[in-house]
């Protein structure tokens, strides 16, 4: 969820820098089953506006209702709201509803760690009664400070509520090699779930990163020099530049790299040929990256566009990041989301 907390951050940054007002939504508890799970936030504008949602949308308009009063009055306040008596899902979900204005220094350090791919924690505190309280609220933990969502001083937040406590992991990444259409396909798709896409092409391709929308990067390194620092647990890669020697050269750069998931485009037979030319060159490589490949990348659900292709990369990628065996809902026992 950091990529969508990143993107509601920004959106408040922007609206307190017109001299406008916000506030922020958290799910905190949940009882039963709803569309999402606790953590997931949203922004309430002083102007009407609301950015991002924390269900389908049967719960967001009861949320800007309250919200006005959080607006008017600047002190938090607790909403619940049972779907058991309403449409949607079956269950009592538990709002924590509080201003929104980050100190400056707040605001640069969490800067800094999404720039720098810092992990930091959000404790939010809270009780399961509905209405104002002046000791619940959320805060921040960062590498160098403790800071409140509000601006407050920490010990106007009450430390014998209840708290939820959710790890904000680096935004994830994905590292796309190659520069062919169905690349540019994978990039937006990628882009639109919030992952930063860094492609990576050869220097003989004319392409920009125009080519790319939602593309962060866009790199043409000579292959024998194919920066793989960035690469950290948060990350995946895709070698998919249809040229078998250039596929060659990147599987080569990212041997030593330990991302959360790596593909490899192309049928069985290619994904050997790459691999036998592979061990030639690196007989004592470690066979531990080369068991976790996954070739040919992506699910079986018939794919054929590069859309198509896309969706079935990324649901693989999901699965593994989740820990998930892929199947259909209708034949999983309990909850979706258990």
């Amino acid at each position: 969820m950091t990529h969508e907390f990143k993107h509601l951050f920004n959106a408040a940054l922007a609206h307190i820098k017109k001299g406008g007002k916000v506030v922020m939504a958290s799910v905190v508890a949940l009882e039963g089953s709803s569309y999402r799970r606790p953590g997931v936030r949203m922004l309430l504008l002083d102007d009407g506006q609301m950015v991002g949602a924390v269900s389908g949308g049967c719960v967001e308009k009861e949320i800007q209702r309250q919200a006005v009063n959080v607006l008017g009055s600047n002190q938090p306040k607790m909403m619940t709201y049972d779907g058991r008596y309403r449409l949607g899902c079956e269950g009592i979900i538990h709002i924590l509803i509080e201003p929104f204005s980050p100190s400056l220094e707040m605001q640069e350090q969490l800067k800094n760690h999404f720039t720098n791919r810092r992990s930091f924690s959000i404790v939010s505190y809270y009780e399961k009664e509905a209405g104002v309280s002046a000791g619940v609220g959320s805060i921040i933990e960062l590498e160098k400070g403790t800071f409140s969502f509000s601006g407050r001083i920490l010990t106007s937040i009450k430390d014998d509520k209840d708290s939820f406590r959710q790890e904000m992991p680096p935004c994830f990444k994905l590292y796309i090699f190659g520069a062919e259409h169905d690349a540019v396909a994978l990039c937006k798709m990628a882009s639109s779930l919030g992952w930063e896409v860094t492609i990576i092409a050869s220097p003989d391709e004319s392409k920009t990163i125009s080519f790319f929308p939602g593309a962060s990067h866009f790199l043409t390194p000579l292959l024998e020099q194919i920066p793989t620092a960035g690469i950290d647990k948060e990350s995946a890669i895709l070698i998919m530049s249809h040229s078998f020697s250039k596929d060659l050269k990147a599987l080569i750069a990212f041997q030593n790299t330990k991302p959360a998931y790596f593909g490899l485009l192309g049928p069985q037979q290619r994904r050997e040929r790459l691999l036998n030319d592979f061990m030639e060159f690196y007989p004592d490589a470690d066979l531990d990256f080369l068991e976790k490949m996954h070739g040919p990348a992506g699910l079986n659900i018939g794919a054929e566009s590069g859309e198509e292709i896309a969706i079935s990369i990324i649901s693989e990628i999901l699965s593994c990041i989740r820990k998930q065996t892929p199947m259909a809902l209708r034949d999983k026992t309990g909850q979706i989301h258990a």
